[in-house]
């Protein structure tokens, strides 16, 4: 795996000569706990040979063993030289892209030298393996026709278990993923080094990285046309801040619905502090979740780009490294960026996305306290508020620091004596874990107020998905994508506002960048909620289907039975063809990175 990193780096010389000494150098030291995850699945197979040896000494093991080494080692020769010279066209490592182009005619242009230097570099790499296995190691396996104690055969197969270790990769809830091996923030480069493209190719296969979705509802043309009804240009949108360039605290809770929050038509008492600073600040009462879990949410606050059924972009950082980005659209204003969350940053991909987008300090829950480490998922949401606390106190101005709740998630065992919420139903559960995060939150902003920093920042509170409680809601439930988007802090001169337009987390990018300076194109699914003529609508994305919100209006469609499961409202042919124009432009974009 090793000798593979290093005849990449070689290969792509010139890229590697934009890398210092350290940086190269850690390519290799953190992509060695992908390589023992790789390794772990090929010696799975070892050993289970041997475990049947033990049982059944034959001389049949010592040939299906030297096959499949001869196998691995022709299998890794051939995705190293196509990596390597796909990766200067591509700028991603080797997924399952290339078989959308087997046929295509594509592989003709290949010229003559790139033959001659992948053969060569095959015959090099897996001869000199192939060398090394029939010098030292092949005669070896003659033992596998040798008689010896079956008790033996229980301690392989305890051994071949205990691969399951360098394969996951860790003991906590994140399995092995890209994000393991990403340390860079500013060089992508690095990052894909460190990568092991066998890991990375046989996970796309498994994954179905290569989602391709269908565009079969317009021409690009009528979907052009339609795009630019949902965001016309609009009027700039009246300024409701006190200064011009304001820190930025975006607050992002754990499946906080908005059925959580009395003003938003929510129960009451779960959330008093929530729902007294949506009294005091500037309040979306119509905003909605672009998809149903966090790492989607993620993407469309951040990127300002829908969520996907089926798919999720964040595993694929080939595709999340064409997304446009808040962070370093703010980096290039002056601000200084961080992410925090109680967490791992590991899990779903995470850290690989956060680094694509530019966050320059990532905290999560290896750099907290190990005493307080006492959730499934981590820290606890008191101990990321105090640290966050510490954090802002000493932070240079101006900043932009993003916060990932995580206390309302399952299994929703919040560190209190006395429950907030009674009960041990699993909506009762999770309505006392929101009133914990909502109390915490509550702290907080009683000593935010006090602290110099609070008179020029801006803080921004949503939530990253919904949640099926109150209520057990179905997945296409409109209300269980409904959440809440909330602007306060001292450097906001509006309060007690509402705002009625019907927004999505896409919108949340262009409507902050058009109170600091005007909305960005780049965010091509982002409007400006606060701009004067801004349409009012939302799109939600679940596993197979998707809704379209308007005011007094819904529409839900199911991609199994490719039509519409729900039409409420007095629903147009234009509301029809502008919700699948809507969808194409997503799928066709995504299809496109």
């Amino acid at each position: 795996m090793m000798v593979i990193r290093l005849v990449f780096l070689l290969y792509n010389y010139d890229l590697t000569a934009g890398l210092t000494f350290s940086e190269a150098c850690l390519s290799l030291w953190k992509g060695l706990r992908m390589d023992l995850s790789i390794t772990g699945y090929f010696l799975v197979i070892y050993g289970l040979v041997i475990f049947f040896s033990i049982l059944f000494p034959l001389r049949v093991w010592e040939k299906i063993a030297t096959g499949y080494t001869l196998l691995l080692l022709f299998f890794s020769g051939v995705i190293l030289v196509t990596d390597e010279e796909l990766y200067r066209h591509w700028g991603f490592r080797l997924n399952g892209t290339p078989f959308d182009y087997l046929g295509s005619g594509a592989f003709g242009s290949i010229s003559p030298w790139v033959l001659v230097k992948g053969v060569s570099i095959f015959v090099l790499v897996s001869g000199c393996f192939g060398l090394i296995f029939a010098r030292w190691i092949k005669g070896s396996l003659s033992c596998l026709s040798q008689p010896v104690p079956k008790w033996s055969g229980a301690v392989m197969l305890a051994l071949t278990g205990f691969l399951i270790l360098p394969i996951r990769g860790s003991l906590t809830v994140a399995p092995m993923n890209t994000g393991f091996v990403y340390f860079h923030s500013s060089k992508p480069y690095a990052n894909h080094a460190a990568v092991n493209v066998l890991w990375n190719f046989m996970s796309s296969l498994r994954k179905s990285a290569n989602v391709r979705y269908p565009e079969d509802f317009f021409d690009s043309t009528e979907t052009a046309r339609l795009m630019k009804e949902l965001y016309a240009d609009t009027l700039r949108a009246p300024r409701l801040l006190k200064i011009a360039r304001p820190n930025i605290l975006l607050i992002v809770l754990e499946s906080f619905t908005s059925d959580l929050i009395a003003p938003l038509g929510g129960l009451d008492n779960i959330t008093p502090n929530l729902s007294r600073l949506c009294r005091e600040g500037v309040l979306f009462t119509h905003f909605y979740a672009s998809g149903d879990r966090t790492d989607k949410g993620l993407v469309s606050i951040l990127s300002g780009y829908p969520a996907q059924p089926r798919s999720s972009i964040v595993k694929f950082p080939g595709k999340t490294e064409r997304l446009p980005s808040l962070t370093r659209v703010l980096e290039k204003q002056g601000y200084h960026t961080a992410f925090m969350y109680g967490g791992d940053a590991d899990f779903a991909n995470f850290r690989s996305y956060l680094t694509n987008v530019g966050f320059r300090n990532i905290t999560e829950m290896s750099d907290f306290p190990t005493e307080v480490n006492t959730s499934k998922w981590g820290v606890h949401d008191q101990y990321l508020f105090k640290r966050l606390e510490a954090e802002l106190d000493t932070a240079r101005m101006p900043f932009f620091r993003t916060v990932l709740t995580l206390s309302s998630h399952e299994p929703f065992d919040v560190p209190v004596e006395k429950p907030f919420v009674p009960g041990t139903d699993e909506e009762s559960l999770f309505l006392n874990s929101s009133a914990y995060t909502d109390h915490v939150l509550g702290d907080f902003f009683a000593y935010a107020r006090r602290q110099p920093w609070w008179d020029s920042t801006l803080v921004v509170i949503t939530a990253d998905h919904g949640h099926r409680h109150p209520g057990n809601k179905k997945l296409e439930d409109e209300r269980r994508f409904r959440i809440p988007l909330l602007l306060l802090g001292g450097a906001l001169a509006a309060t007690g506002r509402e705002v009625p337009v019907t927004g999505s987390q896409t919108d949340i990018a262009n409507t902050l960048l058009g109170q600091l300076m005007e909305p960005d194109t780049a965010f091509r699914f982002s409007r400006d909620l606060l701009s004067p003529g801004a349409a009012s609508f939302a799109a939600f994305f679940y596993q197979n289907g998707y809704g379209f919100v308007q005011p007094d209006k819904l529409l839900v469609y199911d991609h199994d039975g490719k039509d519409f499961v729900r039409k409420e409202g007095a629903i147009t042919e234009d509301d029809i063809a502008r919700s699948k124009a809507l969808q194409q432009a997503l799928f066709s974009d995504y299809n496109r990175k």
